[in-house]
């Protein structure tokens, strides 16, 4: 009997400190689990290439972000498909914050674009904040000293025998092109590029008539008078170079085209991430040394909201759907 009762009393004692276990592991967990956010390092994954303005923008903007913060921004270039690699990576990580996806217009472009786009930016993504906006702009060889408007006129008088120059088959640029001839009904020839640098060597050569880039790409270009900016594209002129005049001040009416950036989160992270991810990117781009690199690159900070960044999206998924049914643009 006395044994009986030892026994008893060890297996008391056992599920005692079993469960004294069990309670200290549950409450370091929850502990775990409530840590401040951030508590190591952010990973934003972006489509575009090292040395671009897009990247140059989120390496800036990431880099104040992270002394804000007190961790390390990590800038991950994943290139290719547009962008549908760099979206897949995001989808595929945890939804806790700390894996952020870079979208654009782009972005928009590729939901009409691509047959298969594995991803719906509208349903799989939840926007955080937009980040940044940058205008293109048209311009011409400097030497021949000629406004937009002559162009046009000499379009009209010779149908198909000028040459719009852009970069690749779908990219803003070359969608700006197809967006241009539509409101005009002039008939252009749109020749598409590899790279910017390209894309110069034709204007100065005389290949092309005009062509169409983003500001920060071309800067130096017009500043150094090897080009002559006709115009921008924007609704507003850019703060960094008021001297350009709007298509719309040139007489084209409604024309706008922005190339925008925003970060976006896995769906399903916590709503309290995506809000103080949306604060405190929103005051690091109130810093005026990161908004003066920025002007210098020809790109404006642009801090929407998550209801605008959404707003964004949706409404350039329709408008680039439309310009490429409407120019027979072949799917890839």
């Amino acid at each position: 009997m006395n044994n009986f009762l030892k026994i008893q009393e060890k297996n008391k004692a056992a599920i005692l400190q079993f469960l004294l276990i069990l309670i200290f592991l549950t409450s370091t967990q929850y502990s775990f689990s409530q840590a401040k956010y951030p508590s190591r390092p952010i990973k934003i994954v972006s489509p575009f290439a090292t040395g671009t303005i897009s990247d140059i923008t989120l390496r800036t903007v990431g880099q104040k972000l992270g002394v804000r913060l007190n961790t390390q921004i990590v800038i991950e270039n994943q290139t290719g498909a547009g962008g549908i690699n760099a979206a897949k990576s995001v989808l595929s990580s945890a939804h806790d914050g700390y894996t952020l996806a870079l979208l654009s217009n782009s972005t928009a472009i590729s939901v009409s674009l691509f047959k298969n786009l594995s991803f719906d930016p509208l349903q799989d993504f939840s926007p955080v904040i937009g980040i940044s906006d940058f205008t293109n702009v048209f311009a011409s060889n400097y030497a021949k000293n000629q406004s937009l408007k002559t162009i046009m006129e000499r379009a009209k008088s010779k149908p198909g025998e000028l040459n719009i120059g852009t970069t690749a088959i779908g990219s803003s640029n070359h969608l700006t092109a197809a967006l241009f001839k539509s409101m005009t009904g002039l008939n252009f020839t749109v020749i598409p590029y590899r790279s910017p640098s390209d894309l110069l060597i034709a204007i100065q050569r005389n290949d092309v008539d005009m062509i169409i880039q983003s500001y920060g790409a071309i800067k130096e270009a017009i500043l150094n008078k090897q080009i002559l900016p006709l115009g921008i594209t924007s609704a507003k002129r850019n703060s960094s170079a008021t001297q350009i005049p709007t298509l719309q001040e040139l007489g084209i009416e409604n024309f706008e085209v922005v190339s925008w950036n925003g970060l976006f989160a896995p769906k399903n992270t916590p709503r309290e991430i995506l809000a103080q991810l949306g604060t405190e990117i929103s005051e690091t781009l109130k810093d005026q040394d990161l908004v003066k690199k920025l002007n210098d690159l020809g790109v404006e900070t642009r801090p929407l909201s998550q209801e605008e960044l959404a707003y964004r999206m949706k409404s350039d998924i329709t408008k680039w759907a439309k310009v490429i049914n409407d120019a027979g643009i072949e799917k890839q």
